[in-house]
């Protein structure tokens, strides 16, 4: 059973393999799989939106969890199934599945179609970790739900519902401030992209639902290495290369409006880590082979570390 002491570090948060006729390539998967738990990992997950939970349906999210849940196990690696649905019933029918799976752990985002009212938040909650049957929870916490919750909130839930261990916090949200952090990681750990972890490890951040960690498991898990001992000086020098990193990507790809998979879809390719499938969903745009090589391009010049696993 994960604690908030294990449930740390740069969980690979993998998108799904698709076949070029558009359906679930799973040789192809579980193999991904397999290659972040023999990196060492400390844990991987799917069907966030790098897992493109909102493009699946009920049969293809079952297969997709049923083969990392499989897969880990046979390494003894931990894994985590997002469970994120537009409305309680669908959230606490993935997170049942999930424990008869025998997932670590569930993330689960507010539903996102309609605001949810502030006194439906914790009972919300509450229900999709009654289906989960006591394992533990991570808040996936984004704007695209349209709500974020405040530090009080965060505490009530802790609460309400105490194996909820972590909360994924992107931007703008509070636990992506430097005092926000602080003050949730005395109730949950605090999960924030790995550009950030200079900044947000001191105020007790613990770790990231990451994609870098298949772009290049070396660099990250070294990163990691340097933010457990609390060596702020080495974290520094590493987290610099990543905000420019992210620059470049924010510069480059947002325009052509890519979304999570692609950006990650394409680094796990371009550093030669995964085989998956560059295409992801419609109708959003998926990276082409030029991104890929652009990506390789800038980090020759900017980054030469990110290519040599």
């Amino acid at each position: 059973m994960l604690t908030r002491a294990t449930f740390r570090g740069p969980w690979a948060g993998l998108p799904v393999a698709w076949t070029a006729a558009d359906t679930f390539a799973e040789a192809v998967y579980r193999e991904d799989v397999a290659r972040c738990c023999r990196a060492g990992v400390p844990g991987v997950y799917t069907a966030g939106t790098t897992g493109e939970f909102y493009a699946m349906d009920w049969e293809e999210w079952e297969a997709v969890s049923r083969a990392t849940v499989e897969t880990c196990r046979s390494h003894g690696t931990p894994c985590m199934l997002g469970c994120t649905s537009t409305y309680t019933r669908g959230a606490q029918r993935r997170a049942a599945l999930a424990a008869r799976l025998g997932a670590a752990a569930v993330q689960v985002a507010l539903p996102f179609w309609m605001e949810v009212p502030d006194d439906q938040v914790v009972p919300f909650f509450q229900a999709v970790a009654a289906a989960a049957e006591g394992l533990p929870l991570s808040v996936y916490e984004t704007t695209r739900t349209k709500k974020t919750l405040t530090v009080d909130q965060h505490r009530r839930l802790k609460d309400a519902v105490p194996q909820y261990l972590m909360v994924k916090a992107n931007a703008n949200t509070v636990g992506a401030t430097a005092a926000g952090c602080r003050a949730l990681a005395e109730v949950v750990n605090v999960f924030v992209g790995e550009h950030r972890w200079a900044e947000l490890c001191p105020c007790g951040a613990a770790g990231s639902c990451s994609s870098l960690v298949y772009w290049n498991p070396r660099v990250i898990l070294g990163l990691w290495a340097s933010a457990a001992a609390q060596d702020w000086a080495a974290l520094r020098a590493g987290c610099a290369r990543l905000e420019a990193l992210d620059a470049f990507l924010g510069e480059r790809y947002e325009p052509a409006g890519f979304t999570d998979t692609a950006y990650d879809r394409m680094g796990g390719r371009a550093f030669g880590f995964l085989e998956s499938s560059l295409h992801n969903r419609g109708p959003y745009v998926s990276p082409t082979q030029q991104d890929v090589e652009d990506l390789r391009a800038w980090c020759r010049a900017h980054f030469p570390e990110m290519l040599a696993l």
